[in-house]
C-alpha cells in the first residue's frame, strides 16, 4: 500500500510504502494520512494486508481468526476520533466472522478494501455535485479542516463541491483557513 505523505505536503511528495499492517497502523498513528474518510480507507487495507501477514503465520483457521482480531485491534487503537476508521473495521470483522476459509477470507477483505475505496469516492463526487448545486456562479466559500481530496479516497468532501461547482463552470473564491 502506497500513501502519499501528508506530512511532508505541501514543500516535498514523498511515498511511504506499507508491507504489513503494522506499517499502516503507524502510517495513520504519525498522521501520514489524514481525514475521517481516508483513514477508513486506509485501515481496510490493512486488515487486508494483515490478513495475508497472518494466513503465512497461522497454524490453524481457529490461529488465523484470533490473529486477525488483534490486527483489527491494532488498527482501531491508532486514531481513536476517526468515525470512518470504526465504520471500515466493522465491515471487515463482519467478513472475518462470515467466513469459511482463510484463502476466501483473505479474497473478501481485499475486494471490500477496494469496495471502501471506490464508494468513498462515489459518494464524494455525488455529494459535490449536489453540494455545488447550492452555489451561485461568483461564490465565496470558506472551508475549515482537511476537505479535501487527501482527506478522502480521492474527491473530497466539502473541497468536493467546490471541485465540482468549478467543473460546472462556476467562480469560486476559496478561503482556507486551516489545512
Amino acid at each position: 500500500l502506497l500513501l502519499l505523505d501528508q506530512r511532508r505536503l505541501p514543500l516535498e511528495e514523498s511515498w511511504v510504502e506499507c508491507k504489513t499492517y503494522e506499517d499502516v497502523a503507524k502510517a495513520i498513528e504519525s498522521m501520514v494520512v489524514r481525514g475521517a474518510p481516508a483513514i477508513g480507507v486506509v485501515a481496510a487495507y490493512g486488515v487486508a494486508l494483515g490478513a495475508k501477514q497472518v494466513l503465512e503465520e497461522s497454524k490453524s483457521y481457529l490461529d488465523f481468526k484470533a490473529k486477525l482480531e488483534m490486527v483489527i485491534n491494532r488498527l482501531a487503537a491508532t486514531r481513536p476520533t476517526a468515525v470512518n476508521l470504526f465504520w471500515a473495521l466493522k465491515i471487515m470483522k463482519l467478513i472475518l466472522e462470515a467466513g469459511q476459509n482463510e484463502d476466501d477470507i483473505v479474497v473478501a477483505l481485499e475486494t471490500e478494501a477496494m469496495n471502501i475505496e471506490r464508494q468513498d469516492i462515489e459518494t464524494n463526487r455525488k455529494m459535490g455535485f449536489f453540494g455545488a448545486e447550492l452555489l451561485a456562479s461568483k461564490e465565496n466559500v470558506l472551508t475549515h479542516c482537511n476537505t479535501g481530496a487527501l482527506a478522502t479516497a480521492g474527491f473530497g468532501t466539502a473541497l468536493g463541491v467546490i471541485r465540482a461547482a468549478v467543473e460546472m463552470g462556476k467562480d469560486i473564491t476559496v478561503f482556507v483557513d486551516e489545512t
